[in-house]
């Protein structure tokens, strides 16, 4: 006859479910799996079969009843390691749709905005256009599966302790937060430099013709000469997105290993 002990039920529910919360918070801050038209049911189910593929290669989880106070700080620690490094890939599709949203401004298709369901907000019609050349190339480059080889490594990097964090993956997680509006801006920038040498151009036309109505050919120009930049540019984003996403993960890696190597030594916990 089998009999298990309430101390062996808790250490294969703890082996569970710790990974799972780790997983299931980058599952829901990282593009593509966290966006809203994916089913919940199918979020839950793709981080159940990760952690059962997951939970018998990972280090060995602190014997600590998780539903105890010292359980519960582990499973919001992990909940927290998890949202930050998908946050972290998140960061970069921000940079690229700052990039659309910047470029619309310039192009003076700021009023055209429509409803962007992955931020729950109104984005432009360009940076929607941008996000999803940017999920194609995410997905053609399998940046999503190196990012869940990322996750997978941040169990040995960062195991799951009963020890807290410390300050220093926040701070990295703030210092990567700045990519967003210098990776947007050099996106942007072949686009705001033609429009500004358009813009230039209208204005010495109009000092030398005076009676051009400036308000009636403008927009059309500016609108024009945008959309033509982006069509000779476009090629040519493959190389910096590939590149923001390769910094993406690094990124990720990097947040649980700050925090192991800066983390303060694990204090006893005592055996239920």
């Amino acid at each position: 006859m089998i009999t298990l002990t309430s101390g062996e039920m808790n250490t294969w529910i703890a082996a569970l479910l710790w990974p799972l919360t780790r997983i299931l918070g980058l599952i829901a801050a990282a593009p593509l799996f966290g966006n809203t038209s994916v089913p919940g049911r199918v979020k839950v189910a793709l981080g159940v079969m990760l952690a059962l593929i997951m939970a018998p290669a990972i280090p060995a989880a602190p014997a600590v009843d998780p539903i105890s106070w010292a359980g519960l700080l582990i499973l919001i620690q992990e909940l927290l390691i998890g949202l930050a490094m998908g946050f972290a890939m998140r960061i970069v599709f921000a940079a690229i749709e700052m990039a659309g949203e910047v470029a619309s401004l310039t192009m003076g298709l700021g009023f055209a905005s429509f409803f962007d369901p992955l931020t729950q907000g109104r984005s432009s019609a360009v940076s929607q256009f941008l996000a999803l050349v940017a999920t194609m190339a995410f997905l053609a480059v399998n940046a999503h599966l190196v990012l869940l080889e990322a996750l997978g490594e941040s169990f040995f990097t960062l195991p799951i302790s009963a020890s807290p964090i410390s300050v220093g993956a926040p701070y990295e997680m703030a210092r990567w937060g700045g990519k967003i509006f210098s990776a947007g801006l050099q996106l942007s920038l072949p686009i705001v430099a033609a429009l500004l040498i358009t813009n230039i151009a209208l204005g010495i036309l109009t000092r030398a013709a005076p009676q051009l109505n400036i308000f009636g050919i403008g927009f059309p120009i500016t609108l024009g000469v945008g959309l033509l930049v982006i069509s000779i540019v476009l090629p040519y984003l493959g190389g910096p997105i590939q590149t923001l996403f390769n910094q993406g993960i690094e990124a990720s890696r990097l947040i649980p290993r700050t925090a192991a190597e800066r983390a303060p030594p694990a204090m006893p916990v005592p055996r239920p």
